[in-house]
């Protein structure tokens, strides 16, 4: 079980790092907008990421 979470965190982090290495201007005008959405939208986005993470978790799981 540990190595399979560590392999999923490996990944998150390979995915992650995938658009700043590929095209760094893009990204950070990306992150300035998103630090500019107001709350409610961010929490919004985060809880249907975790829904559909969820989802697809028991999917596959």
């Amino acid at each position: 079980m540990w190595n399979d979470l560590l392999l999923a965190g490996s990944l998150v982090l390979i995915i992650e790092g995938l658009m700043p290495a590929i095209s760094p201007r893009s990204w950070r005008n990306m992150v300035s907008q998103v630090a500019d959405l107001p709350d409610r939208s961010l929490r919004a986005g985060g809880v249907a990421l975790i829904l559909i993470g969820a989802v697809v978790f028991h999917l596959v799981g």
